[in-house]
């Protein structure tokens, strides 16, 4: 049986100077870019390239409407779910700031520098479905036509991917930055 000091040696809580947390790190933000809400990138890019070639009624746009009437009902947040969970993730993002930044807690600051960006991505990825919403039940509706509906839906994913990838790399680059300081600070964890 392994002893209690063994296996708090072997995840060490010091965050920065370990390579779990950089696993983690880079895990996290690289499975970020692998989605756009739910739909895979492949269908989006499949749907993006018939988009552009004309083919507006190609099975792949409405594979792509598809994907969207199954993803875009867990994306719905009403104003008192809203509320309660800006609540909650702004109470503990800033908890684990304080004792990151005021009280110089490693753990508690690699653990914000980690969330604080994801906490940005899912209020993202919340606005993008709320805008996405209407023009999917107007395509739904024969209010408009479905290759304009997913033309702008291709559109908005698009962008909101571009955006992902420039939060993932400067959450990245920003936690990079400040574990190499913290390490230069703090040059045996103390």
């Amino acid at each position: 049986m392994p002893q209690f000091n063994s296996l708090i040696g072997f995840l060490d809580s010091r965050s920065f100077g370990t390579v779990w947390y950089w696993l983690v790190v880079i895990g996290t933000w690289s499975l970020t870019g692998r989605s756009v809400i739910g739909v895979p990138v492949e269908i989006l890019s499949r749907a993006r390239a018939a988009l552009a070639e004309g083919k507006g009624d190609a099975p792949v746009v409405l594979h792509l409407l598809d994907w969207l009437s199954l993803v875009l009902p867990r994306w719905r947040l009403g104003r008192r779910e809203g509320a309660c969970f800006l609540a909650a993730t702004g109470f503990a993002l800033s908890s684990l700031a304080i004792m990151g930044i005021g009280y110089d807690l490693e753990l508690a600051l690699a653990s914000f520098l980690l969330l604080m960006p994801l906490a940005a991505l899912f209020w993202m990825r919340i606005a993008l479905a709320r805008r996405l919403v209407p023009l999917l039940e107007a395509a739904e509706q024969g209010a408009q036509p479905i290759p304009e509906a997913a033309s702008q839906a291709v559109r908005r994913m698009v962008i909101h991917r571009r955006l992902v990838t420039v939060l993932s790399m400067a959450a990245v680059a920003v936690t990079a930055l400040w574990g190499a300081l913290w390490s230069v600070i703090h040059p045996y964890g103390f």
